[in-house]
């Protein structure tokens, strides 16, 4: 039997691009207004990097 809901992920990027994702939105429904980019990033682990000389 085919099943169409039974999809097997074995592509890392493509795992941790779904976890940031998922991450966002749970932050979002639980936010009382819109993210700002600083909450933003923080959930997607961007660290502020100095900029290039």
């Amino acid at each position: 039997m085919n099943d169409q809901l039974d999809v097997s992920v074995h592509d890392k990027e493509v795992l941790d691009e779904i976890e940031m994702m998922t991450n966002l939105i749970i932050a979002t429904s639980e936010s009382d207004g819109p993210l700002t980019q600083a909450q933003i990033d923080s959930i997607l682990g961007v660290a502020d990097e100095p900029a290039p000389r």
